[in-house]
C-alpha cells in the first residue's frame, strides 16, 4: 500500500494492515472516556428522525413496490397458500426446493415437487444444484418493497436465500409495515438479517442492469391477505 505524505508525496509503501490499525487506534482513542461497565442500553439514542407517514394501504403498497422490482406477487387467502406455492413452482419449473425446518408444513399439500431439507447443512454445491428455496419472512416494508430474513422458523441459514437461482417467499399481510425505522424498531441486531428487494441485480457495469449476480434472479411472493380482492400487480 503506497502512502503519501502531508504534502500529498509518495511515500514508501506500507502493508494494507497500518491503516486498520491507525483506524483501531482512533477508535480506542475515542472510547477512552466510557466506563467499563457502561452497555449500550445505558445510553438512550434519540430517534427523531423523520418517519414516513403510513399510506392507506401498506400492503397494496407493498405489493407494488415489489413488482417495481421485477418480482412476481401473488396476493391469496390463507386457505389458498397450498395451491398457489404448487402452482408457482409449477411455473418455474422448479422440481427440486429446499424446505428450511419450521416452514410450516400444510403450505406444502398440494406440490407434488421434490422437497430437500437444510439437516446437516446442505454444501454450496448442493444448494446450486436445486431448482429454488421456499421460505417464510420476519418482517416486510412497504416503502422499500424489501423483505427481511432473520434465520427465524421457516427461513433457514442466509445461504439458502443466495446460493439457489430461484427464491418463493411467503409474506403475511401482518407482517407488512410502513417504512425502514419501524422495520428495524422490531428487528433483533444481534440476528443474522438478510434484506432482500427484489431479485437479485446490479448495475455496477456500464450502468446495465443485470439480474441473479450475487443471489437468485428469480423472485415470486405470495401475500397472504384476507381480503384477496386487491389486483394482483
Amino acid at each position: 500500500m503506497k502512502s503519501r505524505g502531508a504534502d500529498g508525496s509518495a511515500g514508501e509503501d506500507r502493508p494494507a494492515t497500518d491503516s486498520r490499525s491507525a483506524v483501531l487506534a482512533r477508535v480506542r482513542t475515542a472510547l477512552s472516556d466510557v466506563p467499563s461497565d457502561e452497555t449500550p442500553d445505558d445510553v438512550p439514542v434519540p430517534r427523531s428522525y423523520r418517519r414516513t407517514v403510513a399510506p392507506g394501504d401498506v400492503v397494496g403498497l407493498f405489493a407494488a413496490r415489489v413488482a417495481d422490482y421485477r418480482a412476481t406477487v401473488v396476493r391469496c387467502a390463507p386457505e389458498d397458500v397450498p395451491g398457489t406455492v404448487a402452482a408457482l413452482l409449477e411455473r418455474r419449473g422448479a422440481r427440486r426446493v429446499v424446505v428450511p425446518d419450521g416452514f410450516p408444513p400444510e403450505f406444502l399439500t398440494r406440490t407434488d415437487a421434490d422437497l430437500v431439507g437444510d439437516r446437516p447443512p446442505l454444501s454450496v454445491h448442493r444448494l446450486a444444484s436445486v431448482d429454488g428455496i421456499l421460505t417464510t419472512a420476519t418482517v416486510a416494508v412497504a416503502e422499500t418493497g424489501t423483505i427481511v430474513l432473520d434465520t427465524g422458523p421457516g427461513q433457514g441459514r442466509r445461504a439458502l436465500s443466495l446460493v439457489p437461482d430461484y427464491h418463493l417467499c411467503v409474506v403475511r399481510a401482518e407482517q407488512v409495515v410502513p417504512d425502514v425505522p419501524e422495520a428495524l424498531a422490531g428487528l433483533e441486531p444481534h440476528r443474522p438479517l438478510t434484506f432482500i428487494s427484489g431479485p437479485s441485480a446490479t448495475s455496477d457495469i456500464e450502468l446495465r442492469r443485470v439480474e441473479g449476480v450475487h443471489g437468485p434472479r428469480t423472485l415470486d411472493v405470495v401475500l397472504v391477505v384476507a381480503d384477496t380482492s386487491g389486483a394482483n400487480p
